[in-house]
């Protein structure tokens, strides 16, 4: 059964559109996810500017997991990393006490590229926040799958369908890429107390309802199916909560005070150097972003269009300005500042 349904914020960064899900104002994490970006899809022309890239940035415990269905992103990173990534492919970063990284778009650059794509960063337990920073790369052939003709499915992390993702994961939890043919049935993991499927291409049926692509479907413990209604590609993933979490701007911490340790340390170029990539940074936004965890708060059972489009709306820039405190800005996206 649905708990609640959260519609993605498309924002233009300037060269290319993200949708935001993850954190929203009445539900922070699902498991350990505490951000999830939607990322185009966009097409790029050949000799974008430099400009569109993702500039060297930092960030503390988190691990962010990068997927694409679409195109090439050049990652690099303060731990000696350079990895191209491509559809199907997962990148595992995980900061830890700390890691710089950049992300640039050298296939667009050369010959034009189609880029569509998903990143999620996944909070670290408490015991483990402070780990090493470390980056591994896992191929197509290196991630499980399952095909039933109807419904295809890989998983990029953890465990979950009887399968076991060869990534390196630091609390229970699962993620996965499913495509479903029209009139298939998909069941989520039931194993696991928090679980989301959001619908990157297509339309599901959930609980008699109706939703389409952009949309994320939170379920509550117990029975939870989506019907496709079109060839659907979902990303389903979930766990078991960790505890509360700060996010500002890109760091990830259960303590204030280690985001404000973070903050100083970039500030004062105390993070590492991204190896190849040592010229360019962004800098520390002026104001404060912070999110914080707090439990979700639940859609009434009978929601209509009119539900909808009031949660949409209390999202839009002018109502967040709104109950906005002086000095307060929105979360940016690796230190672009949404509007």
């Amino acid at each position: 059964m649905l708990d609640l349904v959260i519609d993605q914020r498309r924002r233009d960064l300037g060269g290319f559109e993200v949708g935001r899900v993850l954190p929203w104002t009445k539900r922070r994490m699902v498991g350990p996810f505490i951000f999830f970006d939607h990322i185009g899809p966009a097409d790029f022309p050949a000799g974008i500017a430099k400009s569109v890239d993702v500039r060297p940035h930092p960030h503390i415990g988190l691990a962010t997991v990068t997927y694409l269905f679409d195109g090439e992103i050049m990652h690099r990173d303060s731990v000696g990393s350079q990895q191209a990534i491509h559809p199907g492919e997962v990148n595992w970063m995980v900061a830890g006490r700390g890691i710089t990284h950049s992300e640039r778009f050298e296939k667009a650059r050369a010959q034009g590229d189609h880029l569509h794509g998903i990143q999620t960063w996944v909070a670290l337990p408490k015991e483990v926040e402070e780990t090493e920073p470390s980056f591994a790369h896992y191929g197509r052939d290196e991630l499980p799958s399952v095909n039933d003709n109807d419904v295809w499915l890989r998983l990029l992390a953890g465990e979950a369908f009887g399968l076991k993702s060869s990534a390196k994961v630091h609390s229970p939890t699962f993620y996965a890429h499913v495509a479903m043919k029209v009139g298939a049935t998909h069941q989520l993991p039931p194993n696991y107390s928090e679980r989301a499927a959001y619908v990157a291409l297509g339309s599901v049926e959930a609980d008699g309802r109706v939703f389409s692509g952009g949309q994320l479907l939170v379920f509550k413990p117990g029975e939870a199916v989506v019907k496709a209604l079109t060839d659907t590609t979902l990303m389903i993933f979930g766990g078991e909560p960790i505890g509360e979490r700060y996010i500002e701007w890109n760091f990830v911490s259960s303590s204030k005070q280690r985001i404000e340790q973070a903050k100083a340390d970039w500030r004062a170029g105390r993070f590492g150097k991204v190896a190849g990539d040592e010229r360019e940074f962004i800098p520390l936004p002026e104001v404060r972003v912070p999110e914080v965890h707090s439990p979700p708060e639940r859609l009434p059972r009978q929601e209509g269009a009119r539900a909808r489009a009031r949660e949409t709306a209390r999202e839009t820039p002018g109502a967040r300005k709104t109950r906005r405190r002086p000095g307060k800005a929105p979360i940016a996206w690796k230190g672009r500042r949404l509007p």
